[in-house]
């Protein structure tokens, strides 16, 4: 009779941990947002700065010796600038940074790896001046980590995304848009957004951050066994279709040397963004960012209306053949001509359950008679989001337009909510 006892125990038990998750549901949604998971960018600058200086001196004790070791430091990173000979106190005049990478520290011996960062007002002198090229628009950055089958963003701390955040950009011609991590970036920027296609659901998501368009770095580590080897496939990526730039791979002896190879990783898809900048490959998508203000990029535009010149051409003829006459019919005019009023800014609350219903009511509002532009200043899909009209008319007046579009509406103090 034990054996049934215990199954019974075990069923019991299984029961109580479902209703307990069903009860509990509503303190998973604080879990997945609670806890440590950002990890802050460090501050970027335009300064000059050379890693992976080795040093190896010996000195009269252990502070001399430190100091010698930043002086050969400061002399093999300007060496590798290519720049003229100058004395120690000149560069010492020059450097606005020594960064300690690893350091080991004897009786009277520096063993370090260090990284020298050079004022670039003061050493552009020396250097000739290099030439400043255009930067990029900003570009909202979103690293992928894939391990063990698992793809991971922002939701729990990983290498990578602390590759990123130590990554100092202020020389790069890439205007990176990087995240914290923390807070609601884990539930709006996840895996699932790069693989995400909605214009709406991504210009809304851009918008939050000011950037305007996006870059995707993937990097998939495999341990050969614990302990051993790591390999790691890295691929960048580009826009909202998640088109591919380059794919590259890495090897670290240890898991101790996976940092090191992911700061490589960095620097290498740096590399690969900067290459398709200057080759023209990280135009914005215009599909982001048409109808924004009410403004179509004109070669779109173009295109709209030969469409609409071919299908009128097709449809009179069609009515030739079957010996029809083209009737024209006078349309009611549901807009307002631009200066019969002023221009103000309405708020309108729409349901939007799901992406679909969301782009959706953005369309329809957008193209709406007598609307200048609208711009989203709340996103919640599965619940109500909020956007901002510029209506050229009253608040009436934009509801019943809305209204003869097949909205339900409800008016309010300078606000309106709609709903199919």
């Amino acid at each position: 009779m034990a054996a049934p006892s215990r199954a019974a125990g075990r069923r019991w038990l299984a029961g109580v941990l479902l209703m307990l998750a069903v009860l509990g549901g509503g303190y998973a949604v604080i879990a997945q947002v609670a806890g440590e998971r950002g990890i802050a960018p460090t501050a970027a600058s335009a300064d000059i700065e050379v890693k992976g200086i080795a040093v190896d001196v010996q000195g009269k004790s252990a502070e001399d010796a430190r100091t010698q070791g930043w002086r050969e430091a400061q002399r093999k990173a300007w060496e590798k600038l290519k720049g003229p000979k100058l004395s120690d106190s000149q560069l010492e005049g020059l450097v606005s940074a020594i960064v300690i990478e690893k350091e080991r520290l004897g009786p009277r011996r520096y063993i370090a790896t260090l990284g020298v960062v050079f004022d670039r007002q003061r050493a552009s002198g020396f250097l000739g001046g290099a030439q400043q090229a255009a930067r990029s628009a900003p570009l909202l950055l979103i690293p992928v980590q894939e391990s063990g089958g698992a793809y991971i963003t922002f939701e729990q701390r990983n290498p990578w995304q602390r590759a990123w955040a130590e990554f100092n950009p202020g020389a790069s011609r890439i205007d990176y848009v990087r995240l914290n991590g923390g807070g609601g970036d884990s539930l709006l920027v996840n895996f699932g957004q790069t693989g995400r296609h909605s214009r709406g659901w991504w210009r809304s998501t851009l918008d939050q951050y000011g950037a305007t368009d996006v870059l995707m770095a993937f990097a998939r580590l495999d341990h050969q066994f614990p302990g051993g080897p790591v390999s790691g496939t890295f691929t960048a990526r580009f826009g909202p279709d998640s088109r591919p730039l380059e794919t590259f791979t890495l090897k670290a002896d240890n898991p101790e040397a996976v940092p090191a190879m992911l700061a490589e990783a960095v620097e290498r898809m740096d590399q690969i963004f900067t290459g398709a900048l200057a080759s023209g490959k990280l135009r914005p998508d215009p599909s982001i960012r048409l109808g924004a203000g009410g403004a179509i990029d004109p070669a779109i535009q173009r295109l709209i209306e030969i469409g609409r010149a071919a299908q009128a051409r097709k449809s009179a003829a069609a009515a030739a053949a079957a010996g029809e006459v083209p009737r024209i019919e006078a349309q009611p005019v549901t807009g307002i001509e631009p200066g019969e009023a002023p221009v103000r800014n309405i708020t309108v609350q729409f349901a939007s359950p799901d992406a679909g219903a969301f782009d959706a009511a953005i369309g329809a509002v957008r193209t709406t008679g007598g609307v200048r532009g609208i711009g989203v200043t709340s996103t919640a899909i599965g619940g109500t989001s909020v956007m901002s009209v510029s209506f050229a008319g009253s608040l009436d007046e934009l509801a019943a337009a809305l209204e003869a579009r097949g909205f339900n509406v409800r008016r309010g103090a300078n606000a309106l909510a709609i709903s199919r």
